[in-house]
């Protein structure tokens, strides 16, 4: 029985799994998106996204860490020079799975996965490293709306007397 056992072993050796996710995890990166199966895809997702994050501190210790993965320098070059200024500020969610149906000869469920931060359809596409968020535990977030509600009477207020 599998109980308990959460990976998908996408019908691979345990060696063979490590070497896909390597190559698919440098095409993403090198390229931005890429096409592959629905499950390969969902594998890929939890396999890069700690390599992203730990891309966020530049430090050779955490590229040595990163190009043991990899085994490519462009893809780590890439990784950090490029994207990882680009997604400082995002906490989490590096990726996004789009399926596509599927394919033609072996009805096999195809995916894109695609970094966030380098689609301009969907995202903003242009936001460079913003300050990160103030995370807080508290629920509303009072200060803010009272601060908004006091800002929001002047406006029409002052929109009237120009009127005038």
């Amino acid at each position: 029985m599998r109980h308990g056992d959460k990976i998908n072993n996408l019908g691979r050796t345990q060696s063979h799994r490590k070497a896909l996710l390597n190559n698919l995890a440098s095409q993403l990166i090198t390229h931005k998106r890429i096409v592959t199966t629905h499950a390969k895809a969902k594998s890929l997702r939890t396999f890069v996204e700690p390599l992203i994050t730990k891309s966020k501190e530049n430090t050779t210790h955490q590229r040595r860490i990163v190009f043991s993965y990899l085994q490519d320098k462009q893809a780590v070059a890439e990784l950090f020079d490029v994207i990882s200024p680009k997604i400082a500020a995002r906490p989490g969610g590096y990726t996004r799975i789009i399926k596509l149906g599927t394919r033609v000869g072996d009805n096999a469920e195809l995916a894109m996965i695609e970094l966030v931060d380098f689609n301009e359809i969907y995202g903003k596409g242009k936001g460079e490293a913003k300050e990160p968020a103030k995370r807080t535990r508290r629920a509303g977030g009072g200060k803010k709306k009272a601060a908004a509600a006091d800002a929001a009477p002047e406006a029409p207020a002052a929109e009237e007397k120009t009127a005038e």
